[in-house]
């Protein structure tokens, strides 16, 4: 029986090459492929939200610039089972130049436990099954309607 809402919110970062940027995941011991960004938390903003996430998985800032989507459609969270997922999406850039590293690899980390690499796609060879997450694979999809791709 659901109880709880979990939102989330994350970032599609498009670069000038027409790339999106991929976040590469080990979390509870699952692998996944998913859109930067993560969990609001109580007294948080949305956009509060995606620049906190940005600060603490980049170390740098985001300019958003506009909504994209916000789940239309029941969803449970794959990590609780009383939990109903709302997950909001912002295009967005960076202010400045990258400064974390970005892989060529999926999944490029070694050790143990919760572990994140970050990869540039291309928005035109995107497709749902490059991402984990049921609500990600829906806005892979309509990034390449955006786009006319």
């Amino acid at each position: 029986m659901i109880k709880h809402f979990n939102i989330r919110v994350y970032a599609l970062i498009i670069n000038e090459r027409m790339e999106v940027l991929l976040a590469d995941e080990i979390f509870r011991d699952t692998r996944m492929t998913k859109f930067p960004g993560g969990g609001m938390q109580f007294g948080e903003g949305t956009l509060d939200c995606l620049r906190r996430e940005a600060s603490e998985e980049f170390g740098q800032e985001l300019r958003i610039t506009g909504h994209f989507y916000t789940t239309d459609f029941f969803q449970k969270s794959i990590f609780h089972d009383d939990h109903q997922l709302i997950s909001i999406y912002y295009l967005a850039a960076f202010t400045g130049p990258l400064s974390f590293r970005v892989s060529t690899q999926v999944f490029d980390f070694t050790g143990d436990g919760d572990q994140q690499s970050f990869r540039w796609k291309s928005v035109s060879l995107l497709t749902p099954d490059d991402l984990t997450l049921p609500i990600d694979k829906k806005v892979a999809a309509m990034l390449q309607d955006h786009f006319n791709l």
